[in-house]
């Protein structure tokens, strides 16, 4: 019988370059760099405006993760689901579980309601895909606020620059895909690894990617809340295995990321690694609905308030004959006029439309509202039409730009353009103060944000982030109704 052959040869045919080869080497390159200044990163390094933005961010994060945690569908999720006796709080449901059961079960509640932050220039998640598994470990784990707020840092700021990175091919909805590694990197931080095994976690993650298509999201199937839950848990056994010695820094992005899902360019993991903060470039949401449709929805508002100011809600339908809206390649296939559900709702521009021209805000009670509940939503909807403008598109990643004209009874013709969705970092920001009564509005008061802003402000400096974090596991009050919607 042939004998076994000896790791050295198994260590040459492992290292024989592929046809991928120059591009694995890059990515290797790269992502232990990147590694390297996530491991080396001091909390008195952070510039005061960083510093406040993740304060920000976090406070957003717990705020939407509430709000999801009481919708039916979490509920339901969670009656469903084992919860282990631990010490990661389950935020809003009154759960103490097992980290990677809370990591789960937060992450899907953050995005349910389609209000999760998001980046422009990485095109989905950052925060979304890192927080809910570094929370959840940090409070099991004990650990420090100044470790704590490193962790969620770095792992905010891989995921972006990993996003950034990576160029989707059409038709693969980004959850769950590249912003595994922000996860893997924060709770590598969290277990103390050195550079090294926060490389191999991170290059591990790259090869635990989703490939969900989008078309999911737009049929409304909530399987792309599931994908956050799984990169979210990916996360954490790829930081995992680094601690077990048991994976290394390969190049996999280039594979998995570069070649079965898109394409990578390496060299944008460290291009002004340090001194550009993706998390400067992140925005806020102030519409329950998917991004690409709130630069249409503002528009709708504008035009509410600027020319339809004295039309009653029960005429908005017939004072309306069209609306045309023009878009980006991205949020162009978003023109579904018909949806059987919140989140198919969500992903519709036409509902962004009506329901901002019909009750002056995009919510998630209004996402639950059949066509039985709410004719008038939409016969709107069937209103509006959405296309491609290749001239916005080109303006892309660093604009977000929409059109939108609308033929008003008796044959006036309102054009309004915006360049970005308001609460972009470029476009009318969020800050303390504005994004506040946004999130009162989500959890039904502004006692809960006042809290909520303590622990995020405070958590950077608290000997022990466990503690304050289980408070958030406490259930708050249901968000008040929606006129015209449904609870």
């Amino acid at each position: 019988m042939p004998s076994e052959p000896s790791d050295a040869q198994l260590a040459a045919v492992c290292d024989r370059p592929s046809p991928a080869g120059d591009a694995k080497a890059a990515a290797r390159e790269h992502t232990s760099q990147l590694a390297r200044w996530a491991a080396g990163l001091a909390w008195s390094d952070v510039p005061d405006a960083v510093r406040s933005r993740l304060s920000l961010v976090l406070l957003d994060t717990f705020a939407v993760t509430l709000a999801g945690a009481g919708t039916e569908g979490q509920r339901r999720i969670r009656a469903a689901w084992p919860q282990p006796a631990g010490d990661a709080p389950v935020l809003g449901a009154g759960v103490l579980t097992q980290v990677d059961t809370a990591a789960y079960l937060n992450a899907t509640a953050l995005v349910c309601n389609e209000l999760d932050e998001g980046g422009k220039y990485a095109k989905g998640h950052p925060a979304g895909h890192a927080f809910p598994a570094i929370l959840a470990l940090a409070a099991s784990s004990g650990s420090p606020g100044e470790l704590t707020a490193r962790a969620l840092l770095a792992g905010y700021e891989v995921a972006a620059r990993f996003g950034r990175a990576t160029a989707l091919h059409r038709g693969v909805h980004p959850h769950g895909n590249w912003g595994v590694t922000g996860a893997a990197a924060g709770c590598a931080i969290l277990l103390g690894l050195p550079a090294p095994q926060v490389a191999a976690a991170i290059d591990t993650a790259a090869g635990l990617p989703i490939a969900g298509h989008f078309d999911s999201a737009l049929d409304g199937h909530r399987v792309r809340d599931a994908w956050i839950g799984a990169a979210a848990v990916s996360g954490l056994a790829a930081a995992r295995l680094a601690a077990a010695g048991v994976v290394r820094d390969t190049g996999t992005a280039a594979l998995s990321l570069g070649t079965l899902l898109g394409d990578f360019a390496a060299e944008v993991l460290t291009d002004g690694l340090g001194e550009d903060w993706q998390i400067q470039h992140n925005y806020f949401k102030r519409h329950a609905s998917c991004s690409y449709t709130h630069p249409a929805a503002d528009l709708a508002l504008q035009l509410r308030a600027r020319h339809l100011r004295t039309v009653t809600k029960a005429q908005l339908v017939d004072a309306v004959v069209e609306v045309r809206v023009d878009t980006h390649a991205l949020a162009a296939p978003l023109r579904r006029t018909h949806w059987n559900n919140s989140l198919g709702a969500m992903f519709s521009i036409p509902y962004a439309v009506a329901t901002a021209l019909l009750d002056g805000a995009v919510t998630p009670a209004a996402a639950e509202a059949t066509a039985a509940d709410r004719p008038d939503v939409f016969a709107l909807a069937r209103r509006v039409r959405v296309t491609e403008d290749p001239a916005l598109t080109a303006r892309l990643p660093d604009e977000r730009a929409t059109r939108l004209t609308a033929v008003l009874a008796g044959g006036r013709r309102v054009e309004l353009s915006a360049p970005h969705p308001v609460g972009d970092s470029s476009h009318h920001p969020f800050t303390s103060d504005t994004l506040s009564p946004v999130l009162a509005g989500l959890l039904g008061g502004r006692a809960v944000v006042e809290r909520l802003r303590r622990t995020a402000d405070a958590l950077c400096t608290a000997d022990d982030v466990g503690p304050p974090l289980r408070a958030l596991a406490a259930r708050t009050p249901p968000p008040a109704p929606v006129p015209g919607g449904t609870a």
